[in-house]
């Protein structure tokens, strides 16, 4: 599997996943769990197809990783710039789950995505 839909589908899934843990870290948020879901499955989404682009471009371990932590730091930090209805932010419950999600991303598309062969290059 190329690295990009590997970092895509990674992505989805485990952003579903940093999704739910919502129900533990800000058990308020109950309610609005399909949404948080949905949300985090897009960001994962979209993390994923760019750090697997970047895997695909360079093929190192350490900048994949860094590029992963990144991202998914950046993506995060954009959702959790977002107050929520008691104009209140959860900084710690979204950047800690979002970071570790592109760091994943970024080790296991270096791992385990497939380059191009070079004819198709």
């Amino acid at each position: 599997m190329s690295k990009p839909v590997l970092g895509l589908l990674l992505g989805a899934v485990l952003g579903a996943i940093d999704g739910l843990t919502a129900l533990f870290s800000a058990p308020e948020t109950t309610p609005a769990i399909a949404g948080i879901v949905i949300g985090s499955t897009v960001k994962g989404l979209l993390a994923g197809i760019i750090i697997g682009f970047v895997a695909r471009k360079y093929q190192s371990m350490k900048i994949g990783i860094i590029v992963g932590l990144v991202v998914g730091f950046a993506l995060a930090f954009l959702v959790a710039a977002m107050p929520n209805e008691q104009g209140g932010h959860y900084w710690v419950e979204i950047l800690i789950p979002g970071t570790l999600v592109g760091l994943i991303l970024g080790f296991l598309t270096q791992r385990y995505g497939k380059l191009p062969s070079q004819a198709t290059r």
